[in-house]
């Protein structure tokens, strides 16, 4: 064995441990770059410790090996024992830290593994948060989207809410937890004669007239939540009153406490003239009949009774008690039948003609027959008549005795105040086809309370002995007759033509007939010997 040469052993020794410094260095370099790529990667970063601590465990054994070759060449034998254990423990110690990093692998696997789990979760958190992300702007788009179609919906509604409230024929109004008034609809200020700007001033007792029907009202309401057709009398600015029906919904609070109201109230004024119209005209049309009868029954006893008496009278003498009895039971008789004729005119049960009748001439004939009256009451008489006034169809009888009725009921109204002035005119109309006749007094009105009654049969508020009470309910028979229409308008708006008589005092009866073509043509229109149309009773 001596005999072999150590040359080939030693080099292969020198050789590869240079070659294992080489290739450790390599190794390294090459973990390090992966680190650098990946920085955040547990595996390049772990490779890289293994590689270092294996390149100076490499270093340590390669260059402890060239070292021991190198001396032992060399004879230096003893140096090389000296430094031999030197060299061994640099050996045992890299050799441990290459042990310890590969006894820690596992761990650092888990720990890696754990970590990696944990940035997988946290990515898969972070891949639903930015899902639901995109969701809430999704949403977010659609809550705008919603919001915009809703806002344009709630847009939208309330223009149709505030055309119907500025439209609405009827009075729509807010009131407030105070029953004051909030807001009211044109239609609304416009009936109760006041200015928007009035509205959020007043409060519910400024336009009620009865406060015990506001007090029912808002006890109602606040009870129940709603009321329904409740019948209330409103007040308007001029202190003129109308009927009106009203509906209205309570309001509430988050709280559920009484907030207001909103409520719609109806013009009852027009139906209720037209109903008492109807009332009366049902009422005079069973009256009449009764009437009739009545008088065809009277009449005949009557005729005997005068008859009787006025034989009777040619077997006493004119001085005797007997005589002026009887020409008591004469006088009171023809009384009596005169009574019947009115109840029968009444009734239009007598006869009547159809000719073309001007009412100028009417009117001069009915002012001369009681123009000794007025002058007798101290009442001055005008006369204010349109020239060429068209003619009118019906009989001059009849329509002279409408006026003398109307002419006499004024001298009446003025005679308690010692006079007055009496008007008459005569107006055409040519827009509706009629001419009237008014007969305007200054004396003391018509009170309130008996407006709709002066045509009723039997009413009278003379005295006894003054009247019989079928004056106005013959001339209203008559007009209807005529197919005309009479009005009433106390007191009178529209003073008369002197000085010393303002508005605001006397009576107006205006009396309208129509025309002598729009006669005819209406009379084609109906039964010979029946009414051409009711009268519009207006007080």
């Amino acid at each position: 064995m001596n005999g072999l040469s150590m040359l080939p052993a030693i080099v292969v020794d020198v050789v590869g441990s240079s070659a294992n410094i080489v290739f450790a260095f390599l190794a390294t370099w090459y973990a390090f770059r992966l680190t650098r790529l990946k920085p955040d990667n547990f595996l390049w970063g772990y490779l890289f410790y293994v590689t270092l601590a294996i390149s100076a465990f490499a270093v340590s054994r390669g260059i402890g090996h060239i070292t021991r070759e190198v001396l032992h060449s060399a004879g230096k034998g003893d140096a090389w024992a000296y430094i031999a254990p030197f060299s061994g423990g640099f050996n045992t110690l890299f050799m441990i830290a290459v042990a310890a990093v590969m006894l820690f692998y596992q761990k650092g696997v888990q720990s890696y593994e754990a970590i990696e789990e944990e940035a997988a979760r946290l990515k898969q958190s972070e891949l639903q948060l930015e899902a639901t992300a995109k969701k809430l702007r999704e949403l977010n788009l659609g809550l705008e989207d919603m919001v915009e179609k809703r806002a344009a919906e709630l847009s939208e509604s309330e223009k149709r809410f505030r055309h119907l409230f500025s439209a609405s024929k009827d009075i729509v109004f807010f009131s407030g937890a105070c029953h004051e008034l909030v807001e009211m609809n044109p239609a609304g200020c416009d009936m109760l004669q006041h200015a928007p700007s009035d509205i959020p001033t007043m409060y519910l007792q400024d336009i009620f007239c009865d406060q015990t029907e506001l007090a029912e009202f808002n006890s109602r309401l606040e009870q129940r939540g709603y009321l329904r057709d409740y019948e209330a009398k409103f007040r308007k600015k001029d202190d003129s009153v109308i009927s009106v029906l009203i509906s209205a919904t309570a309001l509430h609070d988050e709280k559920g406490q009484f907030a207001g109201a909103e409520s719609i109230a109806k013009d009852l004024t027009r139906l209720k003239s037209m109903m008492e119209q109807l009332v009366a005209s049902e009422k005079m049309a069973s009256v009449g009949q009764m009437a009739a009868g009545i008088a065809h029954e009277i009449n005949t006893p009557l005729g005997i009774i005068l008859g009787y008496a006025q034989l009777m009278m040619d077997d006493f003498p004119e001085e005797s008690d007997t005589y002026q009895n009887l020409v008591v039971i004469e006088r009171q008789t023809k009384a009596s039948r005169k009574i019947v004729a009115n109840l029968l005119k009444y009734s239009r049960q007598s006869g009547s003609v159809r000719q073309p009748v001007d009412l100028n001439e009417i009117v001069e004939d009915a002012s001369a027959i009681t123009g000794h009256n007025l002058a007798l009451n101290h009442v001055q008489l005008h006369k204010s008549l349109t020239r060429d006034l068209p003619l009118v169809t019906g009989d001059p009888e009849k329509l002279r005795q409408v006026l003398v009725n109307l002419i006499n009921n004024a001298n009446y109204a003025m005679e308690e105040q010692g006079g007055g002035v009496l008007m008459l005119r005569t107006l055409a109309h040519a827009d509706t086809n009629m001419v009237s006749v008014e007969v305007q007094d200054s004396g003391h009105g018509i009170p309130e309370p008996i407006k709709a009654q002066i045509f009723d049969p039997f009413f009278t508020t003379k005295p006894v002995g003054k009247g019989t009470g079928l004056g106005l309910s013959v001339t209203y028979g008559i007009v209807q007759e005529h197919g005309g229409t009479i009005t009433i308008e106390s007191p009178v708006r529209e003073k008369l033509m002197m000085e010393g008589y303002p508005s605001g005092a006397g009576t107006l009866f205006r009396l309208s007939l129509p025309l002598a073509t729009a006669r005819s043509t209406q009379e084609n229109d109906t039964v010979q010997g029946k009414d051409a149309g009711t009268p519009a009773l207006a007080v």
